[in-house]
């Protein structure tokens, strides 16, 4: 009699051990929350729990408010706040959030995204500005940054150009070398120099042929003049 009742008593306590096990280790359906020892419906996306079930009674929801947004079914009792495109970190307003979405945010023009989740930008940098004596070898998108290139020998870029431009080639143009080219900047062409000599020349040979003329008028006129 007395091992009967040790038994029953035995007994009796794995039945509550396995209880509190069970209640444990309980998990309810993908469609509801566990909250203390229940299993509650939880709300529609665009909605937050108000009063959370009982036994007596279902999950009382509330719609999120403007501002905020809940895109999944939840057993939450706020709604999230909807993100904010912020210029200063190189954003911009792509899609405005609703109460079952977040805002989607896209690089400013002149910027890439540096971490970005489901197609929507967290951060962005501005594209890479290519330096003089560069050019742009791959111009910058939304996701990726600019790619700068160095220019070789003979060849120029402000960093704004997409390929380096030869130097000008003044003695084709039949002017005169001013300034060599660089690899930041072109060549200088000017009108070409007269030889020191041709200049000389050129005045003396204008000299003797002023002489000529008054020569010439000279005699024309001791000709014209009346002889005694």
């Amino acid at each position: 009699m007395i091992w009967r009742r040790k038994h029953l008593t035995a007994a009796t306590f794995l039945i509550l051990v396995m209880k509190v096990f069970s209640g444990l280790t309980l998990t309810c359906h993908p469609a509801e929350y566990l909250i203390w020892d229940e299993c509650c419906p939880k709300c529609l996306p665009g909605s937050r729990v108000k009063i959370h079930c009982t036994e007596f009674r279902s999950t009382s929801c509330l719609p999120c408010i403007e501002g905020t947004y809940m895109d999944k079914p939840n057993g939450l009792s706020l709604c999230a706040l909807c993100t904010i495109c912020d210029a200063g970190s190189g954003l911009k307003l792509k899609r405005s959030c609703t109460v079952t979405s977040d805002t989607v945010c896209e690089p400013l023009e002149g910027f890439y995204c540096t971490d970005s989740t489901e197609g929507n930008c967290a951060a962005a940098e501005k594209h890479t500005t290519c330096q003089p004596g560069q050019y742009i070898s791959q111009k910058g998108t939304a996701f990726r940054d600019s790619v700068c290139s160095d220019c070789t020998d003979g060849t120029f870029s402000d960093g704004t150009f997409t390929s380096c431009q030869q130097h000008t080639q003044c003695e084709t143009r039949n002017l005169q070398k001013i300034k060599e080219g660089t690899t930041s900047t072109d060549a200088e062409c000017g009108e070409p120099s007269l030889n020191v000599a041709v200049i000389v020349i050129s005045i003396l040979v204008s000299f003797l042929l002023i002489l000529l003329i008054l020569l010439i008028i000279y005699c024309f006129c001791f000709e014209q003049r009346p002889h005694v």
